[in-house]
């Protein structure tokens, strides 16, 4: 079972990208739970949401404690919010940031594990003129975590775009731009 903790900004779409994550999995024949702990529903507000992901069903039904990822959708984040709070040892971190992987290191406190970046907001602001960071970071987390392949990520979140903006269908051909540039732009390791 893969165990994944977002931590994000209210607004930024940490939230959705969990919930889009356990209905991509589940397409694909997966057991999910895709879920946020709510606190101040406020924008900018800290807000943490769960998944997992497994090929068995999944019998745990609380918070997960011992990810074996963590995803920052926001790294002001760090030094706020103990991102690295049971984090398996053998498990990673993806961080949506400019910065380099020496100075995030020296931030986590000298943190040694597997650490991910992609600069998500950047491609956001590239491709959909705002700062919804989650759909290059849902990308990522896939492509780090291996929950499926690049064309069935593809074809589950067009899918499910063509949904969700059916009202907005000029947004849909960005949002699948990102989910590209979000698999493929991942540094670190």
């Amino acid at each position: 079972m893969i165990e994944i903790r977002w931590h994000g900004r209210g607004g930024q779409g940490a939230k959705t990208a969990s919930l889009l994550l356990a209905d991509a999995a589940f397409n694909t024949g997966k057991y999910i739970q895709g879920f946020p702990e709510y606190g101040p529903e406020r924008m900018g507000a800290p807000i943490t949401a769960y998944n997992r992901i497994s090929e068995t069903p999944i019998r745990v039904h609380s918070n997960v404690y011992e990810p074996n990822y963590v995803v920052i959708v926001d790294d002001s984040l760090i030094g706020t919010v103990n991102v690295l709070d049971g984090l398996k040892e053998d498990g990673a971190i993806l961080i949506n940031t400019n910065q380099d992987i020496d100075t995030l290191r020296e931030k986590l406190g000298n943190y040694t594990g597997k650490l991910y970046t992609i600069d998500a907001t950047k491609i956001s602001r590239e491709l959909l003129k705002a700062n919804y960071p989650n759909t290059a970071m849902l990308a990522a987390i896939v492509h780090i975590a291996d929950i499926m392949s690049k064309d069935e990520l593809l074809k589950e979140m067009e899918g499910s775009f063509k949904h969700k903006f059916v009202r907005k269908p000029e947004v849909i051909a960005p949002n699948m731009e990102a989910v590209k540039r979000g698999f493929d732009e991942i540094v670190g390791g």
